[in-house]
């Protein structure tokens, strides 16, 4: 099976994540998308990280009765902080028949130079990259990279939490099972 990874720290995860995982499935030979929650980027700050488990518990809510989509926990059980290459070396071994490629945002694509071993990313994966909005993509003749063909969507978890911190709706902005479970549960209200 053909599987596009999408990895984030989906804090929380929202529309635009489900928007981006679907256009992947229109637009590339990938037959399901699989949302691995990272507990921790090392390239992002996690003061305002909920806990692994509740992103994860949204994030489930969030594609619940979509089969094409899975939430994956597997960076639960690998060591911290999370590398890209890890997990996709990890997943390989335990799923070799399995065909893996890369979901990310433009915002990561230009960042992909941090990554730890990002030139064995590059050559032993293919690439989906999504625009952002305000940034400028090119994808290299010959490269495993490809741009998607997809709406730039300006929504974001900062965006969410914000609007949750300032006591505004976020109501179509995240699926509503994972707004009433914020909302039951007070997350992101600090």
């Amino acid at each position: 099976m053909n599987i596009g990874l999408y990895f984030g720290s989906f804090n929380p995860i929202h529309i635009g994540h489900l928007v981006i995982a679907n256009y992947a499935l229109n637009l590339t030979p990938l037959e399901k998308v699989w949302f691995v929650v990272s507990p921790h980027n090392p390239l992002k700050d996690h003061s305002a990280l909920l806990s692994a488990n509740k992103r994860l518990v949204l994030a489930k809510k969030a594609i619940s009765g979509d089969k094409r989509f899975f939430v994956s926990d597997i960076e639960f059980s690998l060591s911290k902080p999370s590398y890209t290459i890890n997990t996709l070396h990890y997943l390989q071994e335990r799923y070799s028949k399995h065909k893996f490629s890369i979901i990310m945002g433009g915002d990561s694509y230009l960042n992909l130079h941090k990554w730890k071993n990002f030139k064995s990313i590059v050559n032993e994966y293919k690439i989906f990259v999504y625009p952002r909005p305000d940034i400028k993509l090119k994808s290299k003749p010959g490269s495993a990279v490809e741009i998607l063909n997809a709406p730039l969507l300006n929504i974001s978890s900062t965006g969410v939490r914000d609007l949750i911190k300032n006591k505004k709706s976020i109501r179509y902005l995240v699926p509503e099972k994972v707004r009433k479970e914020i909302e039951k549960n007070n997350y992101y209200k600090k």
